[in-house]
């Protein structure tokens, strides 16, 4: 950071603070506000050396390692924090001690020669933790047995975790935003926040939140499902949350117990998860293991359900398969499969160079000097679509966005997603219709350079491929594409092909996916190519094999 600065990490957590007694007080308990009230009152060093130790990992700290030139003395700095905040001088077990200390100093304090010495620090520590004489705590200097160093704990990191929780909205992002953002690694839009844009509405919604994500934690650990699922049942009131932002969250990790379950074969308690799941997706994996278990008539009776009224592409591809099976199994007649017009195939053999993958080489055959050849995968036609949408994606409506330092609305995955910007996506769209989009596109790329979103990979696209693709893309295939991206943001901004193909003399263009030896298919990858192919828009699938080497 700038000289000029020194105590910029200081000043951002005080804005922060300064934020939530603004906008939060009616979240914040009597533990949280007394801690916001007296935090300014302490003196400079004292309150710095807090935020440092506070950016750490862990909350224990050896102050001869707590070296920041703006603080001075890390121990006079400490004396000025409540003993409450900060325990100076703390105990600690062996296995604290352990992970303050490197091999060295390990080997100095325990006076070790011959094989402890050559130890490595795992194996060492579980061989003094079989010695009853390192069982009790001990501070630093008995530890070490010199110097006047002393260990500082933090004992107020739940709490500043809380404050975190409550200004993000989540406990993803932590302090580094307001130092990368500083630095310009990090541009985040600018959106008009009013006093009433946060993620959570009442002090029960931080508890609930705080509940999911120790369920989830526990369920990442490997912790038993079953104890997970209870767990869970406790965090989730009956009634579901009447915070829609929390209940997408609740409704995700209900799907990832559902998977979890299904993995480990439990068919019946995974069934269950799926059945009071509406996540998306849930409902096919209900089917899943219904059909596993031999329950065809209730799978099938959930299979009509579905059909009558698909909840996505991916939902109806999913029918199109499990259908079949399941008519099969009960006698009935079979079904009549939809067939789709294939797309266009090219196959190639070609000689393999080391380090280049199948895109490349198939991009490098392609390529000629009218009819350039580019690697897109997923980020050009995202990237038209989110510059296009670029004010609608941003809009500030309520439950959208919470803080300055959000790259995507936090309702980008609801399925009202669309509905609830109808006339703001019209208005971006409209441009298509008139011929005002490339001029709203490039505006929109040399405006917001650099500024993250969740559609636009800056690094993957440049002036020079969007001019090529608004010369050759007809405006009404990006209208349909951006559509579609808008039926179900989660599944659809995937699942574009690897590479394009432009002509620009011609005003044309060719979309190309590229399998090599023994790679299929997936079925977003799928489901773009039959909705390309329902529109006829041009695009191939190239299957390459490489030259068998001559001995």
């Amino acid at each position: 950071m700038p000289s000029a600065r020194p105590f910029y990490y200081l000043d951002n957590f005080q804005q922060v603070l300064d934020w939530l007694a603004q906008r939060c007080a009616d979240l914040l308990d009597l533990r949280e506000r007394q801690f916001i009230v007296a935090f300014p009152g302490l003196p400079l060093p004292s309150r710095a050396l807090f935020v440092r130790m506070m950016m750490r990992k862990g909350e224990l700290f050896r102050s001869g390692r707590l070296d920041y030139p703006e603080i001075g003395c890390p121990l006079e700095a400490a004396k000025g924090l409540p003993e409450d905040w900060v325990e100076r001088d703390a105990a600690l077990t062996l296995e604290q001690f352990f992970s303050l200390s490197t091999k060295p100093e390990l080997v100095r304090a325990f006076a070790l020669t011959g094989a402890q010495r050559a130890a490595r620090k795992t194996d060492l520590l579980a061989q003094l933790a079989a010695d009853p004489a390192w069982d009790q705590a001990r501070v630093l200097r008995q530890w070490c047995r010199q110097g006047d160093e002393l260990a500082l704990r933090l004992r107020v990191q739940d709490l500043c975790d809380r404050l975190r929780l409550m200004f993000f909205g989540n406990l993803r992002q932590d302090w580094s935003e307001f130092v990368l953002a500083d630095l310009g690694r990090f541009r985040y839009e600018r959106v008009a926040l009013s006093p009433e844009a946060r993620g959570f509405r009442q002090r029960s919604d931080v508890d609930h939140y705080l509940r999911l994500h120790a369920c989830s934690e526990a369920l990442e650990a490997g912790e038993d499902a079953a104890d997970v699922m209870a767990a869970l049942t406790v965090a989730a009131p009956a009634e579901g949350h009447d915070n829609p932002w929390l209940q997408s969250r609740y409704e995700r990790l209900l799907f990832k117990l559902g998977q979890h379950l299904e993995k480990q074969g439990h068919w019946p308690q995974a069934h269950a998860v799926y059945a009071r799941c509406p996540y998306p997706g849930a409902r096919g994996r209900a089917m899943r293991v219904l059909e596993k278990q031999g329950r065809y008539a209730q799978a099938y009776a959930l299979f009509q359900a579905a059909q009558a009224a698909p909840e996505s592409e991916a939902e109806r591809q999913h029918l199109q398969r499990i259908g079949p099976r399941l008519t099969r199994q009960l006698g009935y007649p079979p079904m009549v499969r939809v067939r789709t017009l294939p797309p266009q195939r090219l196959d190639l053999v070609l000689a393999m160079q080391a380090g280049q993958g199948v895109e490349a080489a198939v991009r490098a055959h392609l390529q000629a000097p009218d009819a350039p050849v580019f690697y897109v995968e997923n980020t050009l036609a995202t990237a038209l679509f989110g510059l296009l949408c670029w004010d609608a994606i941003f809009a500030a409506i309520p439950g959208a966005f919470f803080h300055p330092f959000q790259r995507e609305p936090a309702d980008l995955h609801s399925a009202d997603f669309h509905a609830r910007r109808r006339e703001a996506f019209a208005h971006c769209l409209a441009r298509l219709d008139q011929e005002r989009h490339r001029e709203a596109i490039l505006a929109a790329y040399e405006d917001k350079q650099g500024v993250l979103s969740p559609f636009v990979s800056w690094g993957a696209i440049s002036r020079g491929l969007l001019v090529l693709a608004l010369d050759c893309i007809p405006a009404w295939h990006l209208k349909h594409w951006c559509l579609r991206i808008l039926e179900d943001v989660r599944e659809n901004r995937s699942g574009f092909p690897d590479l394009i193909q432009f002509w620009p003399q011609q005003r044309r263009y060719r979309m190309i996916e590229v399998k090599g030896p023994g790679d299929r298919l997936q079925d977003n990858q799928q489901r773009w190519l039959a909705f390309c192919a329902q529109h006829q828009m041009p695009v191939a699938v190239c299957y390459l094999q490489w030259q068998q080497q001559v001995a």
